[in-house]
């Protein structure tokens, strides 16, 4: 099994990749960071969601925002989606190990928006003065 090496983003945009416009990594940067694939994938770091669980814990997204994100993420290879065979459905998601290691990523910068969150703001209201 090869190993995976974690690049910095940085270094990956020195080298121009994902500034190319046919980079299919832009395509994976527009899944995990938006606004719901941050805040899906950070919910499922807690560990499984039924879908009804992660819509009440991921306020303000509509169901078929929901839905979108999911299948984004699902096909990315990041969630795992398990349907039991039973009345009413009951489907369960949960990350797999890639997508451990990118919500960490992702938990990471919701966590420094956190943590800077007062300063932004003083920020926003300076320039908007």
């Amino acid at each position: 099994m090869p190993t995976t090496q974690i690049v910095k983003l940085a270094e990956v945009m020195r080298r121009g990749e994902v500034l190319a416009t046919e980079c299919p990594s832009r395509e994976i940067l527009k899944h995990v960071t938006s606004q719901w694939g941050v805040l899906v994938l950070v919910a499922l770091m807690e560990g499984t969601h039924r879908f009804s669980e992660l819509r009440r814990k991921v306020g303000g997204v509509s169901e078929k925002m929901l839905a979108q994100t999911l299948q984004q993420l699902e096909r990315d290879g990041f969630i795992d989606r398990v349907a039991h065979p039973v009345v009413p459905p009951h489907v369960e998601y949960t990350l797999t190990p890639l997508g451990e290691g990118i919500g960490k990523q992702v938990e990471a910068l919701a966590d420094w928006i956190e943590v800077n969150l007062p300063e932004i703001m003083l920020q926003q209201q300076k320039r908007c003065s």
